[in-house]
C-alpha cells in the first residue's frame, strides 16, 4: 500500500496528507477551512440531517457520526483503500485518555501524569494543595545558582502538554516558562511545587457534560488580567477561557505583548485578544453546524 511506502521519506507527511485528503474528498467529505485536520460529510435521510466528522492527525484518525450504518460503511471504504487498524471506541489518543459516563465524557491524562512524575523522580514527593503560591512573582534571580537548563526545559515541555487537559496548571506553567533561558533555583522550586500538586491531582481532567434536553449550547468566554505583574519589564499577564455548553473549549494564560499604563488598558488588551479567539472559535463551530453565528447557540 502507498502509505507503507511513504514511511521514512522526507516528504512523507506532505505526501500522506495529499493522499488522504484526495481520498476523503473523493468519497464526499469536505475539508474544514479553519481547521484543516477536520473533514465533514452531511446528507439528508428521510428529512433528517445526518453527519460524519473525521479528525485527522498525521495517520491517526478519530471518527464520529450520527448514523452507525454510515460509520461502518466509511470504515469499510477506508479498509479497502489503506492498511489500517480499527481500535474501537475512543479511550486513548495522543497521550490523552477518555472516559465515558452517564453524565458526560471525561478527558484526562492520568497515565501521562504518573509517567511524568516517575521520569523526573517525583513519584513519592509530598503533595501540595495548590499549583503555585498566592500572588506568585518570579524574577531573574541573577545572584542565584543556576540549575540544569536541559532538565528544566524537559519538565516545562512535559507540563505544557499536560495543560491540554488541566486548565488549573496553565497560569503556573506559563509563569515558569518565561525563565527557560536562564533558570535558577527559585524557578525550579516553583516547577517542583507544580509537580507536587500534580501528584495529588493526577485523576483530574475536563468534564464535557451531556447536552440536556432542550438546553442550549452557547459559546461563552471570560477574560481578565493583572497589571504590571512582571516586575522586570512591567508587562501584564492576560488570561481567557471559553466554554462550549458547560465544557471548557479553549483557554490561555500569557504575558501581554506591550506595557499597559493602567489596569483598564491591561484589561482592554486582554479583552481584545479574547475577542480574536472568540471570532476564530465561531468559524470552525459554524463549519461543523454546531453553532448559530447570530445567536451563539447550537443549531
Amino acid at each position: 500500500m502507498l502509505n507503507k511506502a511513504l514511511y521514512g521519506l522526507k516528504q512523507a507527511p506532505r505526501a500522506w496528507n495529499h493522499r488522504i485528503n484526495q481520498f476523503l474528498e473523493k468519497i464526499g467529505f469536505v475539508r474544514c477551512v479553519y481547521e484543516q485536520g477536520v473533514y465533514t460529510k452531511c446528507w439528508k435521510d428521510q428529512d433528517r440531517e445526518e453527519k460524519i466528522i473525521v479528525c485527522l492527525y498525521v495517520d491517526d484518525m478519530l471518527l464520529t457520526g450520527s448514523k452507525p450504518e454510515a460509520i461502518a460503511e466509511f470504515k469499510s471504504q477506508m479498509h479497502s483503500e489503506f492498511e489500517m487498524s480499527d481500535l474501537g471506541r475512543l479511550n486513548y489518543f495522543l497521550g490523552i485518555e477518555f472516559q465515558f459516563t452517564k453524565v458526560g465524557t471525561i478527558m484526562h491524562q492520568m497515565k501521562y501524569s504518573r509517567n511524568l512524575l516517575n521520569r523526573f523522580g517525583m513519584k513519592d514527593c509530598n503533595v501540595a494543595v495548590t499549583p503555585t503560591e498566592m500572588g506568585l512573582i518570579l524574577e531573574r534571580g541573577t545572584e542565584e545558582e543556576d540549575v540544569d537548563h536541559t532538565e528544566f526545559r524537559r519538565i516545562i515541555g512535559s507540563l505544557r502538554y499536560l495543560c491540554n487537559t488541566r486548565t488549573d496548571l496553565s497560569y503556573g506553567v506559563g509563569i515558569v516558562s518565561r525563565h527557560m533561558q536562564s533558570p535558577k533555583i527559585s524557578h525550579m522550586n516553583v516547577v517542583k511545587r507544580i509537580l507536587r500538586y500534580m501528584r495529588g491531582t493526577c485523576n483530574l481532567g475536563i468534564m464535557f457534560p451531556c447536552k440536556k434536553p432542550g438546553g442550549e449550547m452557547k459559546l461563552v468566554g471570560f477574560a481578565n488580567a493583572d497589571w504590571c505583574g512582571d516586575r522586570e519589564d512591567r508587562k501584564s499577564t492576560a488570561g481567557h477561557i471559553f466554554y462550549y455548553g458547560e465544557g471548557p473549549l479553549s483557554w490561555n494564560s500569557v504575558k501581554e505583548p506591550m506595557v499597559a499604563f493602567s489596569s483598564c488598558e491591561a484589561e482592554y488588551i486582554t479583552v481584545a485578544q479574547a475577542a480574536c479567539q472568540a471570532a476564530w472559535l465561531r468559524m470552525p463551530l459554524k463549519e461543523l453546524n454546531a453553532i448559530d453565528p447570530t445567536t451563539n447557540t447550537v443549531c
